[in-house]
């Protein structure tokens, strides 16, 4: 009996993980949406003055890991638990990337525990982020950890699936100094939002000790260096195809341009309209595909010797 038992739950595990494995292209896609989704709903906790709605971590209350609602208090802390709750949803993908990933792609096994690496340390992070009050020096390494692993899970899928990169004379330095600069603009970003006014909680009021006119100056004139290192690299590669039938080179760079053009514009308009919640939302949804477009072109626009 015992035995027929052990040899139906091998089957069922067996079962599950042959399933997976069969969809692990899917994972790696569901992995990009969840790692830029997380972004938005951390924004929605910012800008809604939700960041201190649970008050402790990894309980949400001392003595409780679910909040406890008030008719006059429930909206903060349902939205920084909801955020949190999404966690497991990332965990949960990231567990079917690393199994898929284990199992039909040996090569590449080691990359594909990385996401499930950084949740942990997201989770880590934005503890550490609630104990201390939402200490602005602690909230920009949060979405940058998160803006990272979107940059990677695009790399990890499309490394998965083997997609094809581009036939021509190598750029590879050029590749890197818009990847050095993409890194400085999400620095920057980062910082341009410490200095703003959206604390994410109305007691928690420390900002960045920097000029928000300043460091938003600064942040745009990145912005349009990397529009100019862009518009170089395409001219000289304007001509390039991807190996074999389908040609994703044009596809990869078309989409990054047109997503940083409408990331510039909407920035300027908040800047210029006082920073109103729904477009500060936007311009953080954008931020997530505007790294999982260039991590999308600086792999495709690769050569296949410089892979």
């Amino acid at each position: 009996m015992f035995t027929r038992l052990m040899t139906s739950l091998r089957r069922a595990l067996i079962g599950v993980l042959d399933w997976i494995t069969r969809h692990t292209r899917g994972f790696t896609v569901a992995n990009i949406v969840t790692q830029a989704g997380i972004i938005v709903t951390g924004g929605v906790v910012r800008l809604s003055g939700s960041g201190l709605g649970c008050s402790s971590w990894p309980q949400c209350e001392p003595g409780r890991f679910t909040p406890e609602f008030h008719p006059e208090t429930w909206f903060h802390p349902a939205v920084e638990f909801g955020n949190r709750m999404l966690t497991f949803v990332l965990a949960a993908v990231a567990l079917g990337v690393a199994i898929g990933i284990w199992r039909s792609r040996p090569e590449l096994k080691w990359w594909g525990l990385v996401p499930g690496v950084g949740i942990i340390l997201q989770a880590v992070v934005g503890g550490i982020t609630v104990l201390v009050d939402l200490h602005p020096l602690l909230v920009a390494p949060h979405l940058l950890l998160s803006t990272a692993l979107v940059w990677y899970s695009v790399w990890l899928a499309l490394s998965y699936r083997r997609a094809p990169r581009r036939q021509g004379a190598s750029v590879i330095w050029h590749q890197r100094a818009i990847a050095l600069n993409v890194a400085v603009i999400l620095f920057l970003g980062a910082l341009t939002t410490g200095a703003g006014p959206h604390s994410g909680d109305a007691e928690a009021t420390d900002r960045l000790a920097l000029d928000p006119e300043l460091i938003a100056r600064v942040h745009a004139a990145s912005v349009w260096l990397f529009l100019g290192l862009f518009a170089l690299l395409v001219w000289r590669i304007r001509r390039d195809r991807s190996v074999g039938d389908s040609d994703e080179v044009r596809k990869a760079w078309v989409v990054l341009a047109a997503v940083t053009l409408a990331q510039g514009a909407i920035g300027y308009i908040q800047y210029f309209t006082g920073l109103p919640e729904w477009l500060v939302a936007l311009h953080l949804a954008g931020l997530g595909v505007f790294a999982a477009a260039h991590s999308a072109s600086h792999f495709l626009l690769k050569t296949s010797r410089n892979a």
